[in-house]
């Protein structure tokens, strides 16, 4: 299996390939990810070129990255309940066709980055989604669900970081503005080709777990994404028709059943709360919430 992560070393933005006799499957801890050895890539043309001739460490100094840079994803899209036992859990009927909505690119945060609660959020409504993020490698448009891969760079893991209050009466009914916070997406915390994942990315384990200062970890989501509704391939050709997808997009999927405000009583995150999200094969994102002072709207 083969593992694209980006970091930042010395003011400079460099990919790299996980090296093969560096690990066996991908490291899942910041620190353990920065003792990992590397060959350096470029992306090019809807494709990784590998330098194996050559290898780099990072360091404790670096920053790991989203895998997807950040100034050049012209756009986010998401599916919401698009999974079986999560529209079972809202009490909706699932979708007769994608149920879709956007994100700002500006919420793109790294895997291991804090999420900053917004001041304008009330103390009790954000909330985890942990999802399989697809990105696009391939500038395409009307795709077939047949050929919808042909144009998928990789996936990665997400957290689609949500404000309940904003999603509902403060939004007007659009959920654009309670998911667009700035730190809100976290990706991470490497890209991995669908060609190397048991069926193509449909039948992986997902799971978030939540870590509270002095309690128990909870796992709060644990399933898989073959209780999607649309299917990955699905969404990349629903998307697609008519409309031009470009290289660096990414697709949110949905999230599965577990999501806070579901649960009785709601559990919402709060500042000094971890909130991990792992996807077999495709690694994770561990961020910690902190508060931001200001008034509440």
């Amino acid at each position: 299996m083969t593992w694209w992560c980006r970091f930042r070393r010395g003011g400079q933005v460099v990919w790299g390939e996980l090296a093969a006799a560096s690990s066996a499957s991908l490291p899942q801890s910041r620190s353990a990810l920065l003792r990992s050895t590397f060959h350096p890539a470029t992306f090019s043309a809807g494709a990784f070129q590998v330098d194996y001739s050559q290898t780099f460490q990072p360091n404790d100094s670096d920053e790991v990255l989203p895998p997807v840079p950040e100034n050049e994803c012209p756009c986010v899209w998401a599916a919401g309940l698009n999974y079986q036992r999560h529209a079972d859990e809202t009490g909706m009927e699932a979708p007769r066709l994608p149920t879709l909505f956007m994100k700002s690119t500006t919420a793109l945060n790294a895997p291991f980055g804090d999420i900053v609660q917004p001041a304008v959020c009330h103390h009790e409504e954000m909330d985890y989604e942990g999802e399989l993020a697809i990105v696009i490698g391939k500038e395409c448009k009307d795709v077939s669900v047949d050929d919808a891969l042909d144009y998928v760079l990789g996936f990665c893991t997400a957290n689609d970081v949500s404000s309940r209050r904003w999603q509902g009466k403060k939004g007007g009914g659009q959920w654009v503005r309670s998911k667009s916070y700035d730190t809100f997406l976290p990706l991470g915390s490497a890209l991995v080709s669908p060609k190397d994942l048991s069926g193509h990315g449909q039948s992986l384990g997902i799971k978030t777990t939540l870590s509270r200062p002095g309690q128990d970890d909870l796992v709060v989501q644990n399933s898989s994404t073959a209780d999607m509704i649309f299917s990955i391939r699905e969404l990349v050709s629903f998307i697609s028709q008519d409309t031009t997808l470009r290289p660096w997009t990414v697709i949110l999927t949905g999230t599965p059943e577990g999501v806070g405000f579901t649960r009785k009583p709601p559990l919402f995150l709060q500042p000094g709360d971890t909130v991990t999200v792992e996807i077999e094969g495709l690694g994770s994102t561990a961020n910690t919430v902190v508060a931001k002072p200001g008034a509440k709207l």
